[in-house]
């Protein structure tokens, strides 16, 4: 019997660059063969929450198992509520753990996190990061399934030369410290007449204002596109040497591994899942959070070093591919075949 599936979470279409991991792992399995049923694609907070709720309610009698995209920020109240409405009609759940700050609202929210994430399933954690932290807290069911991309969406371009071309994707937000990523143009601009930085995402909580404001300061050349979509933003790298990742928080970041199928070497601070994701020197470089100088002078060398650049590009190439479909499909049709 084929198996029906709904999957919960912000559906905000595949070729968005706000495009969350619902997007690739819903198509990924219909082509499985599985019926799949997703919720939702409403701009709006309350009517999204509505709509996932009363897709539960109107196909609970027909469906097998129910998985949630699960992040730390409001989006966790959203799975909360949908697994509790899950557990009401005794559907199996799924949480899809996400995003850096996840571990806080364990903290934060030591009740609603027990409800949720003890009544599961079982709860899939796209990192060691993340799976260790909750093992921290005593949380048990727990599954490791790495994040996956199209690599095909992603071709790899080799560099025989490395120049002081930045790129930089993430929402314009605090935790992201898109400021630091600015600084570090700022120092390479003192020694490269052709540094350039170009920084594609939408604006979060003003940050974006904020940056606009510093690089008019400055007078450096930094490209801001606002929001583009991945098939654009991944065409547009081809013009840019390094992907440079300056967040304060985080898990492993599809952004990050798509970067690295495309053949950017990767600058990153050492946060969160980062130092899992990536080994130092091998298949990216790690630096201290908020450390531009470091970040700085990492470039410098490959710069200076190409032969460092094209080895860790390589590297970093052969481990994207481990994130293929190929390498997580087993896991995820055991996952559900083991439903009911």
């Amino acid at each position: 019997m084929t198996k029906k599936i709904l999957y919960i979470g912000n559906d905000l279409r595949v070729d968005s660059f706000t495009a969350t991991y619902i997007s690739f792992l819903s198509k990924m399995l219909r082509e499985e063969g599985f019926k799949v049923k997703t919720a939702s694609a409403k701009n709006n907070k309350l009517i999204r929450l509505t709509e996932m709720l009363c897709l539960i309610m109107k196909f609970h009698s027909t469906t097998d198992i129910v998985l949630i995209d699960t992040y730390g920020a409001t989006n966790f109240y959203y799975a909360y509520l949908v697994g509790r409405l899950s557990k009401i009609y005794k559907i199996p759940y799924v949480p899809i753990l996400h995003g850096g700050n996840l571990p806080e609202r364990l903290d934060k929210d030591p009740k609603f996190s027990k409800r949720l994430f003890g009544n599961a399933f079982v709860n899939i954690a796209p990192s060691n990061f993340l799976k260790s932290e909750f093992e921290s807290r005593d949380f048990d069911r727990l599954k490791l399934i790495p994040n996956s991309i199209d690599l095909q969406n992603y071709p790899y371009k080799e560099r025989s030369t490395f120049r002081p071309k930045l790129l930089w994707v993430r929402r314009f937000q605090k935790r992201y410290n898109p400021k630091m990523a600015i600084k570090v143009l700022e120092l390479l601009s003192e020694e490269f007449e052709d540094a350039e930085l170009c920084m594609i995402g939408p604006e979060k909580d003003g940050c974006m204002q904020e940056c606009k404001r510093l690089v008019k300061k400055k007078d450096l050349n930094v490209k801001f596109t606002g929001k583009l979509k991945k098939k654009v933003w991944a065409d547009l790298s081809k013009e840019y040497d390094f992907f440079i990742n300056s967040t304060t928080i985080d898990n492993t970041p599809i952004s990050v591994i798509e970067s690295m199928s495309l053949g950017l070497p990767i600058i990153s601070t050492n946060v969160g899942g980062m130092p899992v994701l990536i080994d130092h020197l091998q298949d990216g470089v790690l630096v201290d959070s908020g450390d531009s100088e470091k970040m700085y002078s990492e470039i410098k060398n490959i710069i200076e070093n190409p032969d460092i650049g094209q080895a860790i590009a390589f590297n970093a190439r052969k481990k994207a591919e481990s994130f293929g479909w190929i390498n997580v499909r087993k896991d995820w049709l055991e996952v559900i075949n083991n439903v009911g």
